[in-house]
């Protein structure tokens, strides 16, 4: 049996398009399978967290599966485990402690969005390319709005944020390195 006589669990791309290279994405959301029923490996380590869920990134191939539909069940997939760490937490520190944690990590976030516009982040060189400064820091007024005053933003909204390159930008991966705090309090008061 081939391929493409198995039925797929994702659609596939079609004609020039590429998409994720299945056996990756079928090996990765196995594991996650796994590490979510079990918890931990053989050897008793954690094998997979919501993190790790969020960082999860595969090689693009023709014929792989089409990316947006493997976008969408990671997040459920990515949600699951959220849900998972917040019910252990809440279990073993308490709810009082679990949400005076969320609020730390929270004010850590609108420190730093309180920055001045155009120095939130650090830049890339002149010559290098970083996200554009200006669209970063309107996503970041938003979400600093969503923080103090409680202004509609959905996880998936804070997952979908794309910005454009440009010469002398924001360091890329201090910016992916707040969203990802953004999620992760998010995740943790759903």
């Amino acid at each position: 049996m081939s391929d493409d006589d198995r039925a797929q669990p994702f659609p596939v791309a079609q004609g020039r398009e590429k998409g994720y290279d299945r056996e990756a994405v079928d090996a990765f959301l196995d594991a996650a399978r796994r590490s979510f029923e079990l918890g931990t490996d053989r050897d008793g380590t954690r094998v997979l967290d919501a993190r790790a869920v969020r960082e999860a990134a595969f090689p693009l191939r023709r014929g792989g599966y089409q990316i947006a539909a493997v976008d969408a069940a990671l997040s459920r997939v990515e949600d699951a485990f959220a849900a998972r760490e917040r019910e252990r937490a809440i279990a073993t520190v308490g709810p009082e402690a679990w949400v005076e944690r969320a609020r730390a990590d929270a004010q850590v976030i609108l420190d730093r969005m309180s920055r001045r516009p155009g120095e939130r982040f650090d830049r890339v060189g002149i010559l290098a390319y970083g996200y554009a400064p200006d669209e970063v820091d309107l996503v970041t007024d938003r979400l600093t709005r969503y923080f103090e005053s409680g202004e509609p933003v959905t996880v998936e909204q804070v997952r979908a944020v794309a910005f454009r390159s440009v010469r002398g930008g924001y360091r890329e991966e201090q910016v992916d390195a707040l969203l990802d705090a953004v999620v992760d309090v998010m995740l943790a008061v759903r």
